[in-house]
């Protein structure tokens, strides 16, 4: 008979759990991708429709606008819906990112953009309004059409003051989203003090439409490069990944 050694089994060697690589690279690059879509379709909205159909003061030419371009209209608040779900969307990416820089500030950063999301989403019904005042629904024959056109424009009034209210918002978020970046260490410093500047920026622009409406320069126009600069290195270059896991390792 042959003598065998019997031999115990020798358990499997423990399995590191490491983050991929790709993961912060991929989410910087979304986030970019989705900041995209919120700069165009704000821009759309705001710039292409509301500047193109309303016409400050003047009902009959506002209203005429709207009924010979309805499908744009409409379009365009559609258009702002999808921003707002893609600036959701931005700041969870966003949030990960960042999370290891800060978790108080990007907790700070995700709440402002909430707040923002919900102020502009809400005011949007001031814009569907004007569609169901000038309807021609058989309750409306109670009002005169110049009235119902008035009206339309009121409700256009006060959804550029809604907007205003939310840039508060959408301006103050930028301040911890820049204090991150400065901080980080992965993305460029110089960005981060841009979005502090753009921060300051929509912050004025909203305190001068309440206490100086007369003013007449919009600071936003000149600051916002910040946010612009992000945009563009998110998608291009995305973070420095060694950088961002030694942040990672370093507050773990």
């Amino acid at each position: 008979m042959i003598a065998t050694e019997r031999t115990t089994p020798q358990p499997a060697p423990a399995r590191l759990h490491t983050r991929p690589v790709a993961a912060p690279q991929r989410t910087a690059r979304i986030a970019g991708l989705l900041y995209l879509v919120l700069a165009v379709c704000g821009g759309f909205a705001e710039f292409f429709v509301r500047q193109g159909l309303i016409v400050r003061g003047d009902a009959e030419a506002t209203v005429a606008n709207i009924l010979v371009s309805p499908a744009l209209y409409r379009f365009g608040i559609f258009a702002e819906l999808v921003g707002q779900v893609a600036f959701v969307l931005l700041v969870i990416a966003l949030y990960r990112v960042l999370k290891p820089v800060g978790r108080d500030l990007a907790n700070v950063m995700a709440a402002l953009v909430l707040v923002a999301v919900t102020i502009t989403s809400l005011n949007m019904l001031n814009q569907v309004a004007p569609l169901v005042l000038l309807s021609g629904a058989p309750y409306l024959g109670v009002f005169e059409p110049s009235q119902l056109h008035a009206l339309a424009l009121g409700f256009l009034d006060l959804h550029e003051a809604g907007y205003m209210i939310a840039q508060v918002f959408f301006g103050l978020w930028l301040l911890p989203l820049g204090i991150l970046i400065v901080r980080s260490g992965f993305l460029p410093k110089v960005i981060g003090a841009f979005l502090m500047l753009a921060c300051a920026g929509y912050v004025v622009d909203v305190a001068t439409y309440l206490l100086a409406p007369g003013f007449g320069i919009t600071f936003s126009e000149f600051t916002f490069v910040g946010e612009l600069m992000l945009m563009l290195w998110l998608v291009i270059f995305g973070v420095n990944v060694r950088r961002w896991e030694a942040r990672g390792l370093h507050t773990a």
